[in-house]
């Protein structure tokens, strides 16, 4: 595992997955903090529960437009969402109703990592616009890959409504095997 998948995202874990993890904030060398899930249950990463979904979004995105995204990829790529552990994004996208409403829908935690952060996870498909808006040229994929992923399934992809831009991106990842200790994560139950 290279550098910029080391360590542990920061878990801000919101609605429906409120409450749903274990374990104490522990801190990492890359600043990045714990404050809930760091990885997948018992941290094992292979089999069902093994996929983390980078979301990237604009501003005021409607959680129905995330999580159709989501599905839509899921669906597409012959995967589960029974599988998702996690979605994740950046810290500037932590607070997105968009993003937390989508996570809450999958019934999964929202780990956020800092721009920083994600600026040296290397992506297929960095954005301009990215860096622009949040400090680093990819949000998605490097969101899903940061979380540990060891192989990206599901590249970037935008969402795409209908009379307007995309407000959603997203990528996943299958989680690979972590060296660093995890924390269990107590899925709550979908509905």
């Amino acid at each position: 595992m290279n550098d910029a998948m080391a360590g542990s995202p920061r878990g801000t874990t919101t609605g429906a997955a409120a409450g749903a993890t274990t374990g104490a904030a522990a801190g990492s060398k890359d600043g990045a903090t714990t404050d809930c899930a760091t990885g997948p249950p018992g941290g094992s990463a292979t089999g069902s529960g093994s996929l983390v979904v980078g979301v990237g979004a604009s501003r005021g995105v409607p959680a129905d437009e995330v999580h159709g995204l989501v599905e839509e990829a899921l669906r597409e790529a012959g995967l589960s969402a029974a599988d998702v552990v996690a979605m994740a994004t950046v810290d500037a996208k932590a607070a997105e109703p968009g993003v937390l409403g989508a996570a809450e829908r999958l019934g999964v935690p929202l780990w956020t990592y800092g721009a920083e952060r994600l600026a040296r996870v290397p992506v297929e498909n960095p954005s301009r616009a990215a860096l622009c808006a949040v400090g680093t040229p990819s949000v998605a994929e490097a969101a899903a890959l940061a979380s540990g992923g060891a192989e990206l399934l599901v590249p970037k992809r935008r969402s795409a409504p209908s009379g307007r831009p995309a407000g959603a991106t997203c990528a996943i990842a299958r989680l690979g095997s972590r060296t660093s200790s995890t924390t269990a994560v107590t899925r709550p139950q979908r509905t």
